[in-house]
């Protein structure tokens, strides 16, 4: 089938596959890609999300590590996930160790 990069109970997925197939022109190795990615997306901790949002924001839109610290820290609130409120200082450390 295909890899979550989570633990993730696969069991209950072929419907949601065949209702994305039956509803859209997706084909079923297109509606799996999707449906990894959403939960790839929905299953990402704290940390993973501020070092990919570091890696956007750097490489993407060409901002110093101020400005990314800063942005980080005012987005984090508006994320998909429940996280703790996080320093610069924290950030920081998330993204150099």
């Amino acid at each position: 089938m295909f890899k979550f990069p989570y633990m993730i109970d696969k069991s209950n997925l072929q419907p949601l596959l065949d209702h994305l197939c039956n509803t859209s022109p997706l084909q079923l190795d297109e509606a799996q890609k999707l449906v990894t990615e959403v939960i790839a997306y929905f299953s990402e901790t704290t940390e993973d999300w501020v070092l990919r949002r570091h890696s956007e924001l750097k490489h993407g839109e060409g901002m110093s590590n101020a400005q990314i610290y800063a942005r980080i820290e005012n987005e984090l609130p508006d994320s998909v996930f429940v996280s703790h409120a996080l320093s610069q200082r924290q950030i920081r450390r998330i993204i150099y160790g």
